[in-house]
């Protein structure tokens, strides 16, 4: 079985393949502070619990970080608790086969790389891809394959902490739908803002990125994707798909590339 890694600022993202299939998952902090021991001590124990590794091993590993100190560490990890398993980690000199067309391309976070990649694979070009992270990141794939392009703005997580910080009669919510746009309450008013809010944001930004993209903006396939995915996605008119896991495809795809 292949075990991809996706380590995000906020959440890293673990899936267990079999074949194509993804098997099993977890999602757990992202902890800057953990040593590659003590990541081997959560990895071991997730992968203990699970009924569907008993008796078979993981003989492969991929992975992707966003913390360049946590990427040190997974790295040691692989190599003092997992040296005999074949590990591919997502880095310059890695065979992704996309293009990147960036002023600067050492710039572009693999895990966008690896979206990318995914997202021509399951649906072809051009294409749009929307990440909820830490962050909103957009990012545009030609009809060739290219990585042409990247929009960035603060995600849901990031706006509601900054707003129950500056408010002083304002807190965080459950983020749920509320009951209509115009609330009769702080609660859904907040739950109201943030959710059309962003909905308006997404519409408005793949509008304007389509047009950029294709001649005809209606050939773009917007894919949603990230753990505040949910939040959004029904209300967005502009997303054509919901891919939730769309980095872990992406990774299986390069550990394919780049093994026998």
């Amino acid at each position: 079985m292949l075990l991809a890694i996706d380590v995000g600022n906020t959440h890293t993202v673990l899936g267990l393949f079999e074949g194509e299939e993804v098997i099993e998952h977890w999602r757990i902090a992202t902890d800057a502070r953990r040593t590659a021991d003590e990541i081997a001590v959560v990895l071991q124990g997730l992968l203990g619990q699970s009924p569907l590794l008993k008796g078979t091993d993981v003989d492969g590993i991929v992975l992707c970080s966003t913390v360049p100190s946590v990427l040190n560490e997974m790295r040691e990890m692989c190599r003092r608790y997992y040296g005999d398993v074949t590990a591919v980690i997502v880095e310059p000199g890695i065979r992704t086969g996309v293009p990147v067309r960036m002023d600067n391309p050492k710039e572009v976070g693999s895990d966008r790389i690896v979206n990318a990649l995914a997202a021509i694979q399951l649906y072809g070009g051009p294409c749009v891809i929307v990440d909820f992270g830490t962050a909103t990141s957009f990012d545009a794939v030609s009809a060739k394959g290219e990585y042409v392009g990247a929009v960035t703005a603060p995600g849901i997580e990031i706006s509601v902490d900054a707003l129950a910080a500056a408010g002083a009669q304002l807190h965080k919510v459950e983020l749920i739908r509320p009951r209509s746009v115009i609330a009769k309450n702080t609660v859904e008013a907040l739950q109201a803002g943030i959710i059309y809010g962003f909905a308006g944001q997404v519409d408005g930004i793949v509008e304007r990125m389509a047009a950029e993209l294709a001649e005809d903006p209606d050939e773009v396939t917007v894919v949603a994707t990230g753990s505040a995915a949910p939040l959004v996605v029904s209300e967005a008119r502009s997303v054509d798909v919901h891919e939730p896991w769309l980095t872990l495809i992406g990774l299986r795809l390069i550990y394919h590339r780049n093994t026998p």
